[in-house]
Protein backbone atom coordinates (compact mmCIF):
# COMPACT_ATOMS: atom_id res chain seq x y z
CA UNK A 1 0.00 0.00 0.00
CA UNK A 2 2.50 2.22 0.80
CA UNK A 3 4.43 1.64 -2.75
CA UNK A 4 1.20 2.71 -4.48
CA UNK A 5 0.87 5.72 -2.26
CA UNK A 6 3.76 6.99 -3.13
CA UNK A 7 3.79 6.30 -6.59
CA UNK A 8 0.34 8.26 -6.61
CA UNK A 9 2.15 11.30 -5.12
CA UNK A 10 5.12 11.04 -7.13
CA UNK A 11 2.78 11.14 -10.32
CA UNK A 12 1.06 14.16 -9.64
CA UNK A 13 4.54 15.58 -8.53
CA UNK A 14 5.87 14.84 -12.21
CA UNK A 15 2.68 15.47 -13.96
CA UNK A 16 2.01 18.95 -12.63
CA UNK A 17 5.97 19.79 -12.99
CA UNK A 18 5.92 18.90 -16.21
CA UNK A 19 3.16 20.47 -17.23
CA UNK A 20 5.04 23.57 -15.45
CA UNK A 21 7.89 23.16 -17.32
CA UNK A 22 7.24 23.03 -20.68
CA UNK A 23 4.59 25.37 -20.72
CA UNK A 24 6.47 28.32 -19.29
CA UNK A 25 9.77 27.15 -21.42
CA UNK A 26 7.32 27.45 -24.94
CA UNK A 27 6.24 30.98 -23.23
CA UNK A 28 9.69 31.79 -22.41
CA UNK A 29 11.04 30.67 -26.00
CA UNK A 30 7.91 32.57 -27.86
CA UNK A 31 9.56 35.85 -26.84
CA UNK A 32 13.06 35.00 -27.44
CA UNK A 33 11.99 33.58 -30.38
CA UNK A 34 10.30 37.49 -31.63
CA UNK A 35 13.21 38.89 -30.15
CA UNK A 36 15.93 36.63 -32.75
CA UNK A 37 13.23 37.53 -35.67
CA UNK A 38 14.12 41.32 -35.56
CA UNK A 39 18.04 39.92 -35.56
CA UNK A 40 17.31 37.41 -38.21
CA UNK A 41 15.60 40.10 -40.17
CA UNK A 42 18.64 42.56 -39.61
CA UNK A 43 21.14 40.27 -40.33
CA UNK A 44 19.85 39.05 -43.81
CA UNK A 45 19.19 35.49 -42.47
CA UNK A 46 17.01 33.36 -44.12
CA UNK A 47 14.11 31.72 -42.46
CA UNK A 48 15.74 28.20 -41.60
CA UNK A 49 18.45 29.22 -40.11
CA UNK A 50 16.19 31.55 -37.76
CA UNK A 51 14.00 27.99 -36.83
CA UNK A 52 17.24 26.20 -36.31
CA UNK A 53 18.60 28.86 -34.27
CA UNK A 54 15.81 29.48 -32.15
CA UNK A 55 14.92 25.96 -31.86
CA UNK A 56 19.01 24.90 -30.65
CA UNK A 57 18.76 27.81 -27.78
CA UNK A 58 15.45 25.52 -26.36
CA UNK A 59 17.10 23.52 -23.91
CA UNK A 60 18.87 26.34 -22.18
CA UNK A 61 15.66 27.81 -21.22
CA UNK A 62 14.99 23.97 -20.28
CA UNK A 63 17.35 24.21 -17.34
CA UNK A 64 17.38 27.47 -16.79
CA UNK A 65 13.53 27.55 -15.35
CA UNK A 66 13.44 23.79 -14.03
CA UNK A 67 14.70 24.49 -10.50
CA UNK A 68 12.24 27.64 -10.24
CA UNK A 69 9.14 25.74 -11.79
CA UNK A 70 10.64 22.55 -9.75
CA UNK A 71 10.47 24.14 -6.29
CA UNK A 72 6.87 26.32 -7.15
CA UNK A 73 5.51 22.60 -8.35
CA UNK A 74 6.22 21.07 -4.94
CA UNK A 75 5.04 23.79 -3.02
CA UNK A 76 1.89 23.55 -5.14
CA UNK A 77 0.85 20.02 -5.44
CA UNK A 78 2.14 19.66 -1.26
CA UNK A 79 -0.08 22.42 -0.34
CA UNK A 80 -2.76 20.98 -2.10
CA UNK A 81 -2.34 17.65 -0.55
CA UNK A 82 -2.44 19.06 2.99
CA UNK A 83 -5.33 21.30 2.08
CA UNK A 84 -7.54 18.26 0.84
CA UNK A 85 -6.50 16.16 3.76
CA UNK A 86 -5.01 13.65 1.66
CA UNK A 87 -1.54 13.20 3.50
CA UNK A 88 -3.60 11.95 6.28
CA UNK A 89 -3.74 8.50 4.23
CA UNK A 90 0.02 8.21 4.19
CA UNK A 91 0.00 8.74 7.99
CA UNK A 92 -2.73 6.40 8.72
CA UNK A 93 -1.48 3.74 6.47
CA UNK A 94 1.73 3.75 8.80
CA UNK A 95 4.24 6.29 6.26
CA UNK A 96 6.46 8.08 8.98
CA UNK A 97 7.03 11.58 7.96
CA UNK A 98 10.68 11.15 7.94
CA UNK A 99 9.92 7.94 4.70
CA UNK A 100 8.21 10.93 2.76
CA UNK A 101 11.25 12.91 3.13
CA UNK A 102 13.98 10.24 2.30
CA UNK A 103 11.64 9.35 -0.58
CA UNK A 104 11.26 12.84 -1.60
CA UNK A 105 15.06 13.62 -1.46
CA UNK A 106 15.89 10.34 -3.47
CA UNK A 107 13.55 11.56 -6.40
CA UNK A 108 15.69 15.23 -5.63
CA UNK A 109 19.15 13.55 -6.32
CA UNK A 110 17.62 11.67 -9.62
CA UNK A 111 16.57 15.26 -10.91
CA UNK A 112 19.68 16.37 -9.65
CA UNK A 113 22.06 14.16 -11.78
CA UNK A 114 19.16 15.10 -14.98
CA UNK A 115 19.75 18.56 -14.44
CA UNK A 116 23.45 18.01 -14.42
CA UNK A 117 23.38 16.11 -17.52
CA UNK A 118 21.63 18.63 -19.06
CA UNK A 119 23.92 21.59 -18.28
CA UNK A 120 27.18 19.61 -18.83
CA UNK A 121 26.42 18.09 -21.99
CA UNK A 122 23.04 18.85 -23.55
CA UNK A 123 23.14 22.57 -23.33
CA UNK A 124 26.91 23.29 -24.33
CA UNK A 125 25.86 21.00 -27.16
CA UNK A 126 23.32 22.98 -28.39
CA UNK A 127 24.69 26.15 -27.90
CA UNK A 128 27.73 25.14 -29.96
CA UNK A 129 25.86 24.01 -32.83
CA UNK A 130 23.79 27.01 -32.71
CA UNK A 131 26.71 29.45 -33.32
CA UNK A 132 28.35 26.86 -35.74
CA UNK A 133 24.77 27.10 -37.73
CA UNK A 134 25.32 30.56 -37.69
CA UNK A 135 29.14 31.25 -38.64
CA UNK A 136 28.05 28.67 -41.38
CA UNK A 137 25.04 29.84 -43.37
CA UNK A 138 25.29 32.80 -45.52
CA UNK A 139 23.60 36.32 -45.78
CA UNK A 140 20.64 35.62 -47.90
CA UNK A 141 18.16 38.78 -47.42
CA UNK A 142 20.32 41.31 -47.99
CA UNK A 143 17.45 44.09 -49.45
CA UNK A 144 15.62 42.91 -45.59
CA UNK A 145 19.01 44.91 -43.26
CA UNK A 146 18.81 47.93 -45.50
CA UNK A 147 16.73 50.50 -43.67
CA UNK A 148 16.70 54.28 -45.43
CA UNK A 149 18.25 56.80 -43.27
CA UNK A 150 20.17 54.43 -40.90
CA UNK A 151 23.81 53.77 -41.05
CA UNK A 152 23.75 49.98 -41.44
CA UNK A 153 26.84 47.99 -40.75
CA UNK A 154 25.26 44.50 -40.57
CA UNK A 155 28.37 43.83 -43.32
CA UNK A 156 31.40 43.29 -41.77
CA UNK A 157 33.98 45.92 -42.53
CA UNK A 158 31.36 47.91 -44.68
CA UNK A 159 28.98 50.35 -44.47
CA UNK A 160 25.73 51.38 -45.99
CA UNK A 161 23.18 54.23 -46.24
CA UNK A 162 20.50 55.56 -48.13
CA UNK A 163 18.69 58.21 -48.03
CA UNK A 164 15.39 56.30 -49.04
CA UNK A 165 13.98 52.74 -50.56
CA UNK A 166 11.15 52.89 -52.83
CA UNK A 167 7.80 49.78 -52.96
CA UNK A 168 10.34 47.83 -55.73
CA UNK A 169 13.32 47.63 -53.90
CA UNK A 170 15.09 50.72 -55.59
CA UNK A 171 17.90 52.45 -52.72
CA UNK A 172 18.27 56.53 -53.14
CA UNK A 173 21.10 58.85 -52.65
CA UNK A 174 23.96 55.81 -51.47
CA UNK A 175 26.87 55.63 -49.75
CA UNK A 176 29.17 52.96 -48.63
CA UNK A 177 32.19 52.51 -47.14
CA UNK A 178 34.32 49.33 -47.26
CA UNK A 179 37.31 49.19 -44.92
CA UNK A 180 40.11 47.28 -46.40
CA UNK A 181 42.24 47.84 -43.62
CA UNK A 182 43.88 50.07 -40.77
CA UNK A 183 45.14 52.67 -43.96
CA UNK A 184 43.43 51.38 -46.54
CA UNK A 185 39.32 52.19 -47.40
CA UNK A 186 36.99 52.88 -50.25
CA UNK A 187 34.00 54.91 -50.14
CA UNK A 188 31.38 54.85 -52.87
CA UNK A 189 28.63 57.06 -53.78
CA UNK A 190 25.60 56.77 -56.11
CA UNK A 191 22.39 58.26 -56.61
CA UNK A 192 20.82 54.85 -56.87
CA UNK A 193 21.26 51.16 -56.28
CA UNK A 194 19.47 47.71 -56.60
CA UNK A 195 20.01 44.62 -55.18
CA UNK A 196 20.33 41.62 -57.87
CA UNK A 197 22.01 37.79 -58.33
CA UNK A 198 24.13 36.70 -60.64
CA UNK A 199 25.01 32.99 -60.55
CA UNK A 200 23.51 33.25 -57.11
CA UNK A 201 25.79 35.68 -55.80
CA UNK A 202 24.38 38.67 -54.24
CA UNK A 203 25.70 41.98 -56.02
CA UNK A 204 24.34 45.55 -55.13
CA UNK A 205 24.44 47.26 -58.94
CA UNK A 206 25.37 51.27 -58.43
CA UNK A 207 24.02 53.85 -60.31
CA UNK A 208 25.79 56.72 -61.42
CA UNK A 209 28.09 57.52 -58.78
CA UNK A 210 31.43 58.41 -58.11
CA UNK A 211 34.06 55.96 -55.89
CA UNK A 212 37.15 57.02 -53.79
CA UNK A 213 39.68 54.73 -52.86
CA UNK A 214 42.51 55.69 -49.78
CA UNK A 215 45.84 53.23 -50.79
CA UNK A 216 49.10 53.89 -48.71
CA UNK A 217 48.18 57.54 -48.22
CA UNK A 218 46.68 58.12 -52.32
CA UNK A 219 43.44 58.82 -53.07
CA UNK A 220 42.00 58.18 -56.48
CA UNK A 221 38.63 58.17 -57.71
CA UNK A 222 36.64 57.30 -60.83
CA UNK A 223 33.38 58.06 -61.71
CA UNK A 224 30.87 55.54 -63.27
CA UNK A 225 27.40 55.19 -64.76
CA UNK A 226 27.07 51.15 -63.33
CA UNK A 227 28.95 49.32 -60.84
CA UNK A 228 28.75 46.18 -59.42
CA UNK A 229 29.51 45.60 -55.56
CA UNK A 230 29.56 41.82 -55.14
CA UNK A 231 28.77 40.69 -51.26
CA UNK A 232 29.29 37.25 -51.07
CA UNK A 233 32.88 37.82 -49.88
CA UNK A 234 31.70 39.47 -46.76
CA UNK A 235 30.87 38.02 -43.77
CA UNK A 236 28.62 40.08 -40.85
CA UNK A 237 29.18 41.57 -37.68
CA UNK A 238 27.27 39.29 -36.03
CA UNK A 239 29.06 37.11 -33.17
CA UNK A 240 30.13 34.01 -34.89
CA UNK A 241 33.37 32.86 -32.62
CA UNK A 242 32.81 30.12 -29.75
CA UNK A 243 32.09 31.35 -25.93
CA UNK A 244 33.10 30.03 -22.94
CA UNK A 245 29.67 29.13 -22.64
CA UNK A 246 29.73 27.12 -25.68
CA UNK A 247 32.75 24.91 -24.36
CA UNK A 248 32.67 21.06 -23.85
CA UNK A 249 32.68 20.37 -20.04
CA UNK A 250 35.96 18.27 -20.97
CA UNK A 251 37.52 21.39 -22.46
CA UNK A 252 36.55 23.39 -19.06
CA UNK A 253 38.25 20.74 -17.04
CA UNK A 254 41.18 19.87 -18.95
CA UNK A 255 41.93 23.52 -19.57
CA UNK A 256 41.85 24.52 -15.69
CA UNK A 257 44.05 21.18 -15.22
CA UNK A 258 46.51 22.57 -17.43
CA UNK A 259 46.88 26.02 -15.97
CA UNK A 260 46.83 24.65 -12.58
CA UNK A 261 47.94 21.17 -12.14
CA UNK A 262 49.61 20.06 -15.41
CA UNK A 263 53.72 20.14 -15.50
CA UNK A 264 53.78 18.78 -19.11
CA UNK A 265 56.37 20.50 -21.45
CA UNK A 266 53.42 21.05 -24.28
CA UNK A 267 51.49 23.03 -21.78
CA UNK A 268 51.45 25.80 -23.38
CA UNK A 269 50.81 24.09 -26.81
CA UNK A 270 47.99 22.17 -25.61
CA UNK A 271 46.55 25.21 -23.72
CA UNK A 272 46.49 27.01 -27.11
CA UNK A 273 44.55 24.15 -28.77
CA UNK A 274 41.12 25.30 -25.95
CA UNK A 275 39.61 28.09 -27.24
CA UNK A 276 39.42 30.77 -24.04
CA UNK A 277 41.40 29.14 -22.26
CA UNK A 278 43.93 31.64 -21.02
CA UNK A 279 44.74 33.42 -17.55
CA UNK A 280 42.51 36.15 -18.53
CA UNK A 281 39.28 33.94 -19.01
CA UNK A 282 39.85 31.44 -16.21
CA UNK A 283 37.52 33.39 -14.08
CA UNK A 284 34.90 32.62 -16.07
CA UNK A 285 36.23 29.32 -16.63
CA UNK A 286 35.37 28.56 -13.03
CA UNK A 287 32.16 30.09 -13.11
CA UNK A 288 30.77 28.18 -16.19
CA UNK A 289 31.94 25.01 -14.44
CA UNK A 290 30.17 26.34 -11.14
CA UNK A 291 26.82 26.86 -12.87
CA UNK A 292 27.36 23.51 -14.93
CA UNK A 293 28.12 20.96 -11.89
CA UNK A 294 27.47 23.11 -8.32
CA UNK A 295 24.41 24.80 -8.72
CA UNK A 296 21.93 21.93 -9.59
CA UNK A 297 23.41 20.56 -6.05
CA UNK A 298 20.66 23.28 -4.83
CA UNK A 299 18.00 20.66 -6.21
CA UNK A 300 17.98 18.22 -3.26
CA UNK A 301 17.41 21.87 -1.29
CA UNK A 302 14.86 23.05 -3.52
CA UNK A 303 12.45 19.58 -3.00
CA UNK A 304 13.16 19.46 0.64
CA UNK A 305 12.29 23.19 1.63
CA UNK A 306 8.20 22.26 0.48
CA UNK A 307 8.49 19.44 3.07
CA UNK A 308 8.04 22.43 5.95
CA UNK A 309 4.15 22.56 4.99
CA UNK A 310 3.91 18.56 6.95
CA UNK A 311 6.11 19.70 10.24
CA UNK A 312 2.62 21.29 11.31
CA UNK A 313 -0.79 20.71 10.57
CA UNK A 314 -3.30 23.18 8.84
CA UNK A 315 -5.56 23.57 11.82
CA UNK A 316 -2.74 25.17 13.76
CA UNK A 317 -2.90 29.20 13.89
CA UNK A 318 0.54 29.59 12.66
CA UNK A 319 -0.12 27.55 9.57
CA UNK A 320 -0.24 30.67 7.08
CA UNK A 321 2.54 32.15 8.68
CA UNK A 322 4.52 28.84 8.03
CA UNK A 323 3.34 28.50 4.48
CA UNK A 324 4.50 32.02 3.66
CA UNK A 325 7.79 31.53 5.62
CA UNK A 326 8.34 27.93 3.26
CA UNK A 327 7.68 29.59 0.03
CA UNK A 328 9.80 32.75 0.86
CA UNK A 329 12.48 30.30 2.14
CA UNK A 330 12.51 28.54 -1.23
CA UNK A 331 12.39 31.68 -3.75
CA UNK A 332 15.31 32.54 -1.38
CA UNK A 333 17.72 29.48 -2.28
CA UNK A 334 16.40 30.04 -5.85
CA UNK A 335 18.28 33.81 -5.73
CA UNK A 336 21.20 32.74 -3.69
CA UNK A 337 21.62 29.75 -6.00
CA UNK A 338 22.53 31.72 -8.73
CA UNK A 339 24.27 35.00 -6.98
CA UNK A 340 26.80 32.39 -5.70
CA UNK A 341 28.32 32.35 -9.17
CA UNK A 342 28.97 36.13 -9.09
CA UNK A 343 31.15 34.91 -6.21
CA UNK A 344 33.58 33.02 -7.98
CA UNK A 345 36.93 34.01 -8.48
CA UNK A 346 40.29 32.98 -9.76
CA UNK A 347 40.84 32.03 -5.61
CA UNK A 348 40.58 28.07 -6.26
CA UNK A 349 40.23 28.05 -1.70
CA UNK A 350 37.68 31.03 -1.61
CA UNK A 351 35.76 28.66 -4.90
CA UNK A 352 36.00 25.53 -2.92
CA UNK A 353 34.33 27.35 0.22
CA UNK A 354 31.69 28.10 -2.17
CA UNK A 355 31.18 24.53 -3.34
CA UNK A 356 30.26 23.12 -0.33
CA UNK A 357 27.92 25.30 0.62
CA UNK A 358 24.90 23.50 -1.21
CA UNK A 359 26.05 20.04 0.57
CA UNK A 360 25.68 21.50 3.90
CA UNK A 361 22.47 23.10 3.73
CA UNK A 362 21.35 19.56 2.21
CA UNK A 363 22.77 17.83 5.67
CA UNK A 364 20.92 20.90 7.58
CA UNK A 365 17.84 20.49 6.66
CA UNK A 366 17.55 16.45 6.52
CA UNK A 367 19.09 16.74 10.27
CA UNK A 368 16.21 19.01 11.45
CA UNK A 369 13.88 16.67 8.96
CA UNK A 370 14.89 13.70 10.85
CA UNK A 371 14.99 14.94 14.88
CA UNK A 372 11.49 17.17 13.89
CA UNK A 373 10.11 13.86 12.59
CA UNK A 374 11.79 10.69 14.55
CA UNK A 375 11.58 12.74 18.38
CA UNK A 376 7.47 13.71 17.13
CA UNK A 377 6.87 9.74 16.40
CA UNK A 378 8.83 8.45 19.35
CA UNK A 379 6.46 11.17 21.66
CA UNK A 380 3.18 10.01 19.74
Amino acid sequence: MKKILFRKLLSDYINFFFLALVSSSVIVWVFQAVNFLDIMIDDGRDYIVYFSYSMLNFPKILSKLLPFVLFFSLFYVTLKYESNNELMIFWNFGVNKIQLVNFILKVSFIITITQIILTTIVVPKSQSLARGYLKNSTVNFFENFIKPKRFNDTIKGVTIYSQKKDANGNLYNLYLKKEIDNKNFQITYAKRGQFKEKNNIPILILYEGETITGKKDEITNFSFSKSDFPLNTFETNTTTYTKTQELTTYKLLRCIDLMFYSNSKLKKELINKIENCSKKNIGNIFKEIYKRLIVPLYIPILMLTPLLLITSSKENSNYLKLRTITFLLGVVVIIFSETTIRLISKNLINNASIIFIPIILIIIFYIFYYKKFCFWNFAK
